[in-house]
């Protein structure tokens, strides 16, 4: 099989004090503009797997640790995310790159969200996944009971739990085994500092509004998530959709939360297609697709 890009190449990045890292990979035949994955609030520039090779195929890969993120620098829970998103800003004009197409997932989706708003002129498209505007109080007593256990424990107690909150059960995912296993894997490794940043990251999920929607971003937006999501539901993620002047909707079929583990070839599909501005009809994996472009922008 021939290869879809050169060697990654990891790059050291400052900002007012924080140090934080990027991953790019260059595609050997790229089509699109650069792809930008913001994961979520454990995540790591590693841990894209599936996601970041099957986009190598049709554009270059960044793949950053904000602050807060991964081998990055704690990012205080004070902080909301005008940190990260200068940072990324920053980071991209140490590689030199002016334009990207983002794709953020769940509490990264904060970031790519005030990235539109602030610098509109650095997007060219983005697709945001399994978020809204803020953690719904049905999902609050997970969440602190997950903070709890990484600070005192018991520490084997603390991975089913954050699994738990973020996964939904009685499912009919076929990958939901695989998912909570590679979750479970990920929680239970979790070092001091890995800890930390999910205390911090979680404690400003849950004091303040995830997402201010004061301001309209001024790029096109992909909203999905999996139409079993009970931390960000499809209805939820709609309505955050509906804050946009050009927004689209796409409920993802037999998906959870976790989409870039669930379905990664299907979220590879649909972000190449948006990226490349490609019709979104007949969409095999998608339960709900909707063009929310003529729909009036909620208040």
């Amino acid at each position: 099989m021939p290869r879809t890009s050169f060697p990654p190449t990891v790059h050291k990045h400052r900002l007012a004090g924080y140090t934080y890292w990027s991953r790019l990979t260059r595609s050997q035949s790229p089509r699109l503009e650069p792809v930008v994955l913001v994961g979520g609030a454990l995540h790591r520039k590693e841990d894209w797997g599936r996601v970041e090779q099957g986009m190598l195929k049709a554009a270059d890969v960044v793949c950053p640790d904000l602050p807060g993120w991964g081998e990055a620098d704690l990012l205080p829970p004070y902080l909301g995310p005008d940190v990260p998103v200068q940072a990324l800003v920053d980071l991209l004009d140490d590689l030199g790159i002016e334009r990207v197409n983002v794709f953020a997932g769940s509490y990264g989706t904060s970031v790519g969200y005030r990235l539109a708003q602030t610098h509109p002129d650095r997007i060219a498209r983005m697709v945001l996944a399994g978020t809204m505007s803020g953690i719904p109080a049905h999902s609050r007593p997970m969440m602190r009971r997950a903070v709890e256990l990484a600070i005192a424990g018991p520490r084997e107690r603390f991975g089913p739990a954050a699994v738990a909150a973020l996964m939904s059960e009685g499912t009919d995912i076929a990958s939901a085994a695989v998912v909570r296993r590679i979750l479970s894997l990920r929680f239970g490794t979790a070092d001091a500092g890995d800890l930390a940043k999910f205390v911090a990251n979680t404690n400003r999920l849950l004091s303040r509004e995830l997402i201010d929607t004061a301001i309209p971003p001024a790029v096109p937006v992909l909203f999905t998530t999996g139409e079993h999501d009970t931390l960000t539901p499809p209805e939820l993620c709609r309505d955050l959709a509906l804050t946009c002047p050009e927004s689209w909707f796409v409920e993802m079929a037999l998906a959870d939360h976790l989409i870039h583990l669930e379905r990664p070839a299907e979220l590879v599909d649909l972000m190449t297609r948006f990226f490349a501005e490609e019709p979104l009809d007949d969409l095999p994996y998608a339960n709900t697709v909707e063009d929310l472009r003529r729909v009036p922008v909620a208040a």
